[in-house]
């Protein structure tokens, strides 16, 4: 195991604040370890978790955006919407789109195919929108970088409002850091250096959601039921949005996400209920893991396999029989996507496996595989040897690849260094998108590595625990008290507990697949727990080999006695069965 782990210590009397909360001293800690100071902030965190957000108007040039797009929807100017291919862009896609026609807009959109086209709005579309007879184009999920284009568009007589939420791109001129930005007619991103909203970790898709809001506000469309009817729907793409572009769930994107998983359970639209039902998910208590594992990989597998345009149209569908067909269809886009997956990932691993020397930067070219599957192996590579990762694979012209990166490497400030090797490159710290030709590729791997100052100690990912917690402790009413912290994912971690020294008393593989298990467990207080481990089992079997030898390996799923020692880290959940419920300790790490 590679894992470093660091127990969150921080000051407080818990016991007082448990009290004064009515909740565990435990949940009390952990909340002081999310940065929550104080018992106000705490009972805010637990009571009073609003879906209303931040004023859109605080956005800046958000009043020059409503004022445009408002004038052109008085005119019946022909309006397109540019969206992109992925969850946040499928979502902003759609709320613009439903949002603009609430408000007697005339309007059509289009997303770009990842293939074809690439990330974000080109040349081409601009062309094929002036041939169509639009007059005025709004980007979401996309477009601030897009200054070559946005002079196009100009150039045509084309009105260009952009709406974005990445990181604005930049030049260095004489040591000093300057923004370059589209000469657009309106733009709205609250990554923009002006811009003084308060909370700056926003997707595309709640920055369209606030675009209609400042529109069906400063309209007066905003104080009826047809009104409150669109806004609970926009708010679950923007709920699902934020979850599958892993943004932090604190703020108002708490709230939202919140709000929004009940929403989406009893969803008002058609396609999505389709899609809900599709993956098994009916009648379920959807959680975060259900939008960004279940829900969020069908959506991206329509536009990595075949258009995002599918999606879009299950999502704009009234019809329940075909809204069902089309859902059915973005699942098995997704089964496939998980195969083609599994069987590139297993090449980039034995690539670098067998390397003589593991570089810093990982840098890997598959000529077989998918372009659009280029992120997502990244990830698992990143994630298997914790070093930022690269993979390229042929696109049309040249060859085109996605990077993941890890906490201590700034990829998107990296690539800035090699923009001279680089056709087209975007993202941000943990993530982007980079195009170049084929003959630059291994200039492109040594700068990348020679540039690289990254030490030993930061190739270990770092496992932060809440608190080492006997068993004795973890009991139901603690995990009912954990519930009340959720919803759970980037920036509110769910809480993780350790304790040393645990004897496996036995073990069984469990699952019609075989891909989990339950333990019985003791951490010496003389009584017998059980644990569940979803993780991978080989690797465990072989971890305990290597510590006790080839027979307690053998013994360790047999379901009998094992008696081994190994330190835990778990965490907390409730398990409901038959109206019943029941505390559950799941293992997440161990050593």
């Amino acid at each position: 195991m590679n894992e470093q782990w660091i127990e969150i210590r921080k000051s407080g009397d818990y016991v007082k604040m448990g009290e004064e909360l009515g909740i565990s001293p435990v949940c009390a800690r952990i909340m002081r370890n999310r940065g929550l100071t104080d018992v106000s902030l705490m009972r805010s965190f637990i009571e009073d978790v609003s879906d209303a957000g931040h004023d859109a108007f605080l956005l800046y040039s958000m009043n020059v955006l409503v004022k445009v797009v408002l004038e052109k929807i008085r005119d019946k100017e022909k309006i397109r919407i540019i969206g992109d291919y992925d969850v946040d862009g499928i979502c902003a896609t759609f709320i613009l789109y439903k949002g603009l026609t609430y408000l007697g807009a005339d309007c059509d959109y289009t997303i770009p195919h990842r293939i074809e086209d690439g990330y974000g709005i080109n040349i081409k579309l601009i062309d094929e929108a002036k041939e169509a007879g639009v007059d005025t184009i709004i980007t979401c999920d996309n477009g601030i970088a897009a200054k070559v284009q946005t002079d196009h568009a100009n150039e045509l007589g084309l009105t260009m409002v952009i709406t974005d939420h990445h990181e604005v791109p930049f030049e260095t001129i004489d040591g000093e850091r300057r923004s370059v930005l589209p000469n657009a007619d309106a733009i709205v991103d609250p990554k923009l250096d002006a811009d003084k909203y308060p909370f700056k970790g926003i997707c595309g898709a709640y920055v369209a959601y606030k675009v209609i809001e400042a529109l069906s506000k400063e309209a007066g469309k905003d104080g009826c039921e047809a009104y409150d009817d669109l806004k609970r729907e926009l708010k679950e793409f923007a709920a699902l949005a934020t979850v599958c572009d892993v943004m932090e769930l604190t703020d108002e994107n708490r709230g939202l996400v919140k709000s929004g998983l009940k929403l989406l359970a009893d969803s008002k639209n058609t396609g999505m209920r389709a899609l809900i039902e599709a993956t098994g998910l009916k009648g379920k208590v959807l959680s975060v893991y259900h939008l960004g594992f279940v829900i969020g990989p069908c959506l991206n597998a329509s536009g990595r396999l075949d258009t995002s345009l599918k999606a879009l149209s299950l999502f704009l569908d009234t019809d329940s029989a075909t809204a069902m067909q089309k859902a059915i269809e973005l699942k098995e886009l997704n089964e496939s996507r998980k195969q083609m997956t599994l069987d590139e990932t297993a090449k980039a691993i034995e690539t670098v496996s067998e390397a003589e020397t593991i570089d810093k930067v990982i840098v890997l070219y598959l000529p077989t595989c998918h372009e659009s599957l280029a992120g997502i192996i990244a990830g698992r590579v990143k994630e298997r040897f914790f070093r930022p990762t690269y993979v390229f694979t042929d696109a049309e012209k040249g060859i085109k690849g996605s990077g993941r990166s890890i906490e201590a490497y700034d990829m998107f400030e990296e690539l800035n260094k090699v923009k001279d090797l680089l056709t087209k490159f975007g993202g941000h710290k943990m993530a982007a998108g980079v195009s170049l030709s084929k003959e630059n590729f291994e200039e492109l791997k040594r700068r990348l590595n020679e540039n690289c100052d990254l030490k030993d100690e930061d190739f270990k990912d770092t496992v932060k625990i809440d608190m080492e917690l006997p068993f004795s402790y973890a009991t139901l009413g603690l995990a009912r008290d954990i519930e009340r912290l959720e919803p759970f994912g980037t920036g509110n971690p769910e809480p993780l507990f350790a304790r040393r020294d645990v004897t496996f008393l036995s073990g069984r593989i469990m699952g019609k697949n075989g891909n989990a298990a339950r333990y019985k467990v003791s951490d010496g207080d003389g009584r017998v727990y059980e644990m569940v481990y979803f993780g991978d089992l080989s690797e465990l079997e072989d971890y305990v080999e290597s510590v006790y030898g080839k027979e307690k390996r053998e013994l360790l799923h047999m379901g009998r006695s094992v008696n081994i020692k190994l330190d835990v880290c778990y965490k907390l959940t409730v398990n409901t069965y038959n109206n019943i419920d029941s505390v559950n300790m799941t293992l997440k790490y161990y050593r």
